[in-house]
């Protein structure tokens, strides 16, 4: 299978006031074309700063990025970001937020319409398509920003613990929700998440991340069949990965609060 993203041996530094803070270090990794990844690690281990730099929001401060072969120096439209935080316009309705980047590609308006048609519909929001974002739920504006992302066809889509904010059984609803739609698109999804359980849901492979400097500790695959559905989080399968990834999260937990004490 074709390499789409090399992560080649990153490091990050940050000057903060009185010192120098390394976020990441000798980073390296892969993602295969279509391949859904799944990073996990302990609060502060630089999960999102990998994204930024994908994403070319930051730079690296050693190594780079290579998406199809090319190294990424900024931002482009090959790549979609999804925050935690919503980031709709709120002057915007639903329809016209995910047709913004669009009308920044110079689409016409049928052109427009019939791709916000298409990915209402996919994300169930057909009939909220006047509605503002003042008078959504939380699920309803993150649907709206992953429909925003795809909407402008990126060859990567990173997700920075999109459903980190949700309840629970809302929670549930959008990963069953997003991977109906990535079975259908098949694109490249990173994927940052502090949860286990929704890392091997979503995932086909997990990247366990060590604490502060962050680097890769352990590779998972993971040998569930697709499409996934809710109950097999209760096959064996699920659970021993469950058990084992809580382990390796425990161990680098731990590590990142003593450092911090």
């Amino acid at each position: 299978m074709m390499k789409k993203l090399i992560i080649d041996n990153v490091s990050k530094c940050f000057q903060t006031k009185d010192r120098e803070v390394t976020a990441l270090s000798n980073t390296a990794f892969s993602v295969h074309d279509n391949e859904f990844i799944t990073i996990l690690g302990p609060s502060g281990c630089g999960k999102s700063t990998i994204l930024k730099i994908i994403a070319g929001l930051e730079a690296p401060s050693s190594g780079r990025v290579l998406l199809d072969g090319k190294e990424i120096c900024r931002p482009g439209k090959d790549r979609g970001m999804v925050f935690q935080s919503y980031t709709l316009f709120p002057w915007l309705n639903v329809k016209q937020n995910i047709e913004f980047g669009l009308d920044v590609a110079g689409k016409t308006k049928q052109e427009k319409g019939d791709i916000a048609d298409y990915y209402l519909a996919k994300i169930g929001l057909k009939g909220f398509e006047k509605a503002f974002p003042a008078n959504l739920s939380g699920g309803m504006k993150q649907r709206v920003a992953i429909a925003r992302a795809l909407a402008n066809d990126p060859e990567v889509l990173l997700m920075d613990e999109p459903f980190g904010a949700l309840d629970a059984q809302t929670r549930t609803v959008m990963q069953e929700l997003l991977l109906n739609v990535w079975e259908e698109s098949q694109k490249t999804i990173l994927f940052v998440t502090h949860d286990v359980d929704e890392a091997v849901f979503m995932g086909d492979t997990i990247y366990v991340m060590t604490a502060r400097p962050g680097m890769i500790k352990a590779k998972i695959d993971v040998n569930l069949p697709r499409p996934r559905k809710y109950d097999v989080k209760l096959t064996d399968t699920f659970l021993n990965l469950r058990k084992e990834l809580l382990q390796l999260i425990r161990e680098e937990s731990w590590k990142a609060a003593n450092e911090i004490a």
